[in-house]
């Protein structure tokens, strides 16, 4: 039965002049027609792309959050500026717009949305940044029915590959200070044969003897001091003598002295001014129209993917959710695959480019009380505290997940008390919500290519969920409607467990590498020095499993409620002396045996595809109920269930 929250929220006040945002201007660089005018069934869209331009008063309470601000340049006025890049997507026709903004937070400059929720993966990296072409809006379901979607820079180091989106933010006169960095090679950005490091901000002093670079094989060895090196510029080191590469797998450290420091924490208060100026004005202050001026947004949601998850949870945290003027910039927040963690951002010489794990910046700040968005009390601080705590400027928040991020990234504490003791129940306006069996980036187009990992990879996707939660989030915001309850793992029905029991309780498949722990989470000491906090104090835990390895809690899409084999948020490096470690955020495919014979005759104790289904149609059959049975729960969109049925038909 669909039921009804007391009232909506409600719609954003609309006006014909510049307000009290701090974005003073928005300059339109280009205007062109998006995928060749094509109507989605909104009309044709355009593709305008900007720069706003904002200014900040440090004595103003809602930006004395940010951290260094009052440090910054003034201008005249005594305000520090600043100007993020802008990209917008919003129907030519502004009769056709349907009220709704959705800022896609980009991901190291990067635009998500399209191709981790709505099926834009076909599209080449570089297409789906660009966003000019119609392969990039996959299904463009957002754009059906004229939805206004905005990209906006909030990092200056976001990285310029394929249009990357970045924020100018002035830096810090005369301020230095001691910067760690850390390299692993071969695994996630840096190519293992790269020649030379690079530093996320440049070197204050080249003498040597005031930098330190060690080098450890893995995360619990020792670091080694590595004595033969060199500055390759600015902001870079090489090893010598030169030609010498960094071993691949290895995670090296290197502490000097930097500058170039900014107020980081800027980029949030541009998010939030540049939304508020494009739901509230129609023009800036010098009088040029507002890119949505006559279609001014009734609600704005936001979404959020991996390190934007993470930026979604921290903007709330800063209380960044409230405008200048006090009103509320976003009625609905979507944050995809963020665990319990924020962005390392609003401190001086942050690196938000930094996603903690167990192998690769582990020791770099992400998790700060409070994790959960019920209050909770931190045993460490003392202090009770939850996400969510305006009820006159909070979203209404979902939280989506991975098993990974369980394993890897502490997801259980956004619904547990911090030492995992306490199932919390979700406050009435936020949601959580398990993907079962899937992988920290799990989305449509994902193959079970084993890269760096040791079993293949996990191609299990996220994206029919979210679109179906997407879906509930624009009801509940616009009418009132509740969405889902949460479904994740709990403690009180014994779906949410320590690691062990799930590493204990996992089946004996042949081959089988299996992981020794749950990572960590603790807060930060001393992100320089690599101290953590201590680490009894928080207790991550991860779901439990069933006889297959499948995982019990959660939505279990018709992959995973209709199995092939078994699917794990969890994999382990293959590379010689990291085998045992776990492989950064991906996960694992182990394949059921087609047969009886086969199963028995490898010692496979989990039923073959053939003992499960005993036709080609039973299968199909299973899935097309599977596939329903969400829909009637509004966890999948009715238009997935034929995506899903087809694909269990090709297996045959």
């Amino acid at each position: 039965m669909t039921t009804k929250m007391t009232t909506a929220l409600p719609a954003a006040t609309l006006s014909a002049a510049p307000v009290a945002a701090q974005t003073v201007a928005f300059e339109i660089t280009s205007t062109e027609s998006f995928a060749e005018g094509q109507d989605f069934g909104a009309g044709p869209y355009l593709r305008i792309a900007g720069i706003a331009r904002g200014e900040l008063d440090p004595a103003n309470p809602r930006n004395a959050i940010i951290a260094d601000l009052a440090l910054a340049p003034r201008n005249a006025a005594g305000r520090v500026e600043y100007a993020t890049e802008v990209v917008i997507l919003r129907p030519a026709d502004p009769a056709r717009a349907n009220g709704r903004l959705l800022y896609d937070v980009t991901n190291r400059g990067r635009k998500m949305v399209f191709a981790a929720v709505y099926e834009g993966h076909r599209a080449s990296p570089a297409e789906q940044n660009a966003m000019r072409g119609a392969a990039a809006a996959g299904n463009a379901i957002p754009l059906r029915s004229g939805t206004a979607i905005v990209w906006s820079g909030w990092d200056p180091e976001a990285p310029r590959a394929n249009d990357g989106l970045r924020i100018e933010i002035p830096m810090l006169p005369g301020v230095t200070g001691m910067v760690r960095d850390e390299f692993v090679f071969g695994t996630r950005i840096n190519p293992a044969d790269r020649p030379a490091a690079p530093l996320s901000y440049p070197v204050a002093d080249t003498d040597p003897a005031r930098a330190r670079l060690t080098v450890r094989r893995t995360r619990g060895a020792a670091p080694q001091p590595v004595g033969a090196w060199e500055y390759a510029g600015p902001r870079a080191i090489r090893l010598l003598p030169e030609g010498t590469r960094f071993e691949a797998g290895s995670i090296y450290e290197f502490t000097y002295p930097a500058g170039g420091a900014r107020p980081l924490g800027i980029g949030f208060a541009a998010t939030r001014d540049l939304v508020s100026f494009l739901r509230h004005a129609e023009a800036d202050a010098a009088g040029r129209p507002s890119p949505l001026a006559g279609m001014l947004p009734r609600h704005a949601f936001a979404i959020g993917i991996s390190q934007a998850g993470r930026y979604l949870r921290h903007h709330i945290d800063l209380g960044m959710n409230a405008d200048t003027a006090g009103r509320r910039v976003f009625d609905g927040v979507l944050s995809h695959i963020a665990g319990a963690g924020r962005v390392f951002i609003n401190e001086r010489f942050g690196q938000p480019d930094r996603t903690a794990t167990w192998h690769e910046d582990f020791a770099f700040p992400e998790v700060w009380f409070p994790m959960a968005a019920a209050p909770a009390t931190d045993p460490i601080s003392g202090r009770s505290d939850g996400l969510l705590r305006d009820a006159t400027t909070d979203p209404l928040l979902m939280e989506v997940n991975t098993s990974t991020e369980y394993w890897q990234k502490g997801a259980s504490l956004i619904h547990t008390n911090p030492d995992g003791t306490r199932d919390l129940p979700a406050p009435q306006n936020a949601r959580q919500y398990l993907v079962a069996g899937t992988k920290h980036g799990g989305r449509s187009g994902a193959t079970t290519e084993r890269g760096n990992a040791f079993h293949p990879n996990n191609p299990h996707s996220a994206s029919p969920l979210l679109r179906a939660l997407q879906a509930a989030m624009e009801e509940w915001v616009e009418r009132g409607v509740a969405p889902p309850e949460s479904r994740v793992p709990r403690l009180a029905d014994g779906t949410l467990v320590p690691g062990e029991a799930a590493i204990a309780s996992f089946p004996a498949v042949p081959g089988i590498l299996l992981p020794r722990f749950v990572t960590p989470i603790a807060p930060v000491a001393d992100w320089v020095a690599g101290i953590r906090g201590p680490e009894e104090a928080w207790r991550p835990l991860v779901p439990a499993v069933d006889a297959d390895g499948n995982e019990l809690g959660g939505v279990r899409l018709p992959d995973i409620a209709v199995p092939r084999g078994t699917y794990t948020g969890w994999n382990l490096y293959a590379a010689e002396g990291l085998q045992g470690e776990l492989c950064d955020r991906e996960g694992s495919f182990l394949v059921f045996a087609p047969d009886a014979a086969t199963r028995q005759a490898s010692g496979d104790p989990r039923p073959s595809l053939a003992e499960r289904y005993a036709t080609p149609a039973a299968y199909v059959a299973a899935v097309r109920a599977a596939a329903e049975a969400l829909v009637a729960k509004r966890l999948l969109l009715a238009e997935d269930v034929t995506s899903f049925v087809a694909q269990a038909e090709s297996l045959h």
